[in-house]
């Protein structure tokens, strides 16, 4: 995996946090993952499906 810095306004961070701190997610990271592989499906691969393996079958 590659590093990316990216700045947010306290809001989004607080979310995230949220999301985290109940227990959806188990870190910040992993959040921000899911949202981009959602995105990526939605907007840039809707018709032919994500050209990536889904993230239950690279970790296994």
């Amino acid at each position: 995996m590659q590093l990316v810095t990216v700045k947010m306004s306290d809001i989004y961070v607080n979310g995230l946090d949220k999301l985290v701190e109940i227990g959806m997610y188990p870190s910040r990271s992993e959040a921000i993952r899911v949202a981009i592989r959602d995105l990526l499906r939605r907007e840039l691969w809707p018709s032919e499906g994500s050209p990536l393996s889904k993230p239950s079958e690279r970790e296994e």
